[in-house]
This record gives structure tokens, C-alpha cells and sequence, in this order.
């Protein structure tokens, strides 16, 4: 935090994990000696303050280990978190869903793998377990937001905006933002209905930068605020891997933001922070340490400006 012609300027930068597999291998960040997840957590938080839970999409942590994570961080670091796949609408490894939710759930919900859990009664009890599980963090006041990122099949439609106002609701009070990966939704004629709604329900709307490819396949970049808070999502350019099936998916996020690329970012990510009273900038392109990178080169343009 600065002050900026007498205004404070919240902004903080941070990635969007910091235990992806090809971060850890890669060496462009952890350096050598680091080794445990208590090490790269603490190395991590000495340089960022704040961070996003990738790993909680995949599967709930233990209350353990969100109370290890908030002993390995400083008082004010904010950990943002990616809700279980389940409560956004993915499928899920069966070995992750709790034991007497996964005995009731009908066969059709089983495909290819993993488990489409439709029911909403279910969907209440996961809600419950995966508070639950980050109840350390809770009670530390260290959670930021729970990034309900919806899958592409997720389209605008009036079901799904009930179905968003269920998911607040689910959250009990804990700050919720959304991110679309539908054009669908941000349409020219169909985007102030959706900032309004979110507005109406306090639901922190994700401002996300993607590949674009002229049609409703991903999302534009258009930056605005429907809460207190601001929240970025970086996913990196990477418009030949983005729309690929079958792919490891953090190849879909191997992007390295040019610093020119960066320097655009400055002037909206100020426009949201005049209208908010915090603004988090998060990279999401975790491959091989790039959302770092890029976190720290942004910082270092932010500082020469006089921002930070």
C-alpha cells in the first residue's frame, strides 16, 4: 500500500499456486535448497502477499493442512481459494468426494472417470465440508475470496444465475467471486445485466485476461468492479494450446507476458483500484515459474510509477 496523490493504493500481486509441479521442477523460482512444501511456502510468502489454492479445485484439504498453511504465513497474507470442482459444476476424482456422498450418488453421475454430482442437497453437504476443511484459515482471517471459476459449458442463461445465488448462499458470508469462461456472458447486450446481478448479490465479479479468438469460445478482458474488491485473473496468451483437448493442462498455461504485455496492464488494473479498496493482480500462468516472473516484473514497473 501507497499513497498516490493523496489516495491509498491497494493492490497487491501474487500467483495463482505456488506448488505447481512444473514450477517446482523448473528451478526459475524455488532456489536451491528449497525443498519441503513448508520451505516453498515460506519462500513464497517472503516475496508475495498474497496467494491463490489451486490445489483445493482438485480435492478438500484437511483442516490440518490449511492450519499449516496459515502458521507458514505472515499475519496480513491472504490466501484466496479455488473451490472444489464439484461445486462449479466439473467433474471430480471419485477418491476425492466424501465416502457417504459418493455411496448415494445415482450411476449416471459416474463418466469416464469421475463423477458429475448434480443433486443440490449434495452439493449443500460438500459446501459444508469444504468450509470445514479451511476452517483455520477462516478463523485466521486469511481467506480472501473463493474463486468459483465456471467450465466453458457454463453459459449465460437464467438457471445458472440462480444457480450462482445458491453458491453465495452456500458460502455462509465468505466472500465469493466468479469467473466465466463462456463469452456468453459478456456479451455487449447481456454484460450490465450480469454486473448488476452480481452487484445485487455481493458476489466479487473475476476479471480474466485469455487467448481470444474473435467468437464466445473464452471470455473478453473487460475490467470491472461489482464489490469492495478487485480481482485478475492472468491466464497468459497461449492461443495454440488453450483450446486443445487431451493436453496436460498447465500446458495451457505456458505464457511468459511480454514486459510490454505487462505495461498495459497497468492503466486497468488502476481504473479498478479508484473504484474498489482493494484490487488483486493474479497470474495464472504457473508453468515453469512465468506467473513470478511476471508477478515480480509488474511489481517493478508498479514501483518505478511510484504505485508501490
Amino acid at each position: 500500500m501507497v499513497m498516490r496523490c493523496g489516495r491509498r493504493v491497494m493492490i497487491e500481486i501474487g500467483s495463482c499456486s505456488w506448488t505447481e509441479k512444473t514450477l517446482i521442477r523448473s528451478g526459475e523460482f524455488y532456489v536451491k535448497g528449497i525443498r519441503t512444501a513448508e520451505e516453498r511456502l515460506r519462500y513464497y510468502a517472503e516475496r508475495f502477499t498474497t496467494v491463490e489454492v489451486d490445489s483445493t479445485y482438485y480435492a478438500m484439504p484437511s483442516p490440518g493442512t490449511s492450519a499449516l498453511w496459515a502458521e507458514r504465513t505472515s499475519q496480513n497474507f491472504i490466501f484466496h481459494i479455488k473451490v472444489y470442482g464439484a461445486l462449479t459444476g466439473h467433474g471430480v476424482d471419485p477418491r476425492t468426494v466424501p465416502g457417504d456422498v459418493l455411496r448415494v450418488l445415482p450411476g449416471g453421475e459416474h463418466h469416464r472417470g469421475k463423477v458429475y454430482i448434480k443433486d443440490p442437497s449434495l452439493l449443500r453437504v460438500l459446501a459444508e465440508r469444504f468450509i470445514e476443511s479451511l476452517d483455520p484459515l477462516i478463523r485466521s482471517d486469511k481467506i480472501g475470496i473463493m474463486v468459483f471459476q465456471f467450465p466453458q459449458w457454463f453459459h449465460y442463461k437464467a438457471a445458472h444465475l440462480d444457480y450462482i445465488a445458491t453458491c453465495k448462499e452456500m458460502m455462509h458470508g465468505i466472500p465469493m467471486g466468479v469467473e466465466f469462461r463462456h463469452g456468453s456472458w459478456l456479451t455487449s447486450q447481456r454484460r450490465e445485466t450480469v454486473f448488476s446481478f452480481l452487484r445485487e448479490n455481493r458476489i466479487t465479479y473475476i476479471t480474466a485476461d485469455e487467448p481470444q479468438f474473435g467468437n464466445l469460445a473464452t471470455v473478453p478482458f473487460i475490467p470491472e468492479v461489482t464489490t469492495k474488491t478487485a480481482y485478475l485473473r492472468l491466464h497468459g496468451r497461449n492461443r495454440g494450446n488453450w483450446l486443445r483437448k487431451g493436453i496436460e493442462t498447465s500446458l495451457r498455461y505456458d505464457y511468459l507476458y511480454s514486459d510490454d504485455e505487462l505495461r498495459e496492464f497497468i492503466p486497468p488494473v488502476l481504473g479498478l483500484d479508484r473504484r474498489s479498496e482493494k484490487t488483486y493482480v493474479m497470474f495464472n500462468n504457473c508453468n515453469g515459474g512465468s506467473a513470478m516472473k511476471n508477478g515480480m516484473r509488474l511489481k517493478e514497473f508498479m514501483k518505478k510509477e511510484g504505485i508501490r
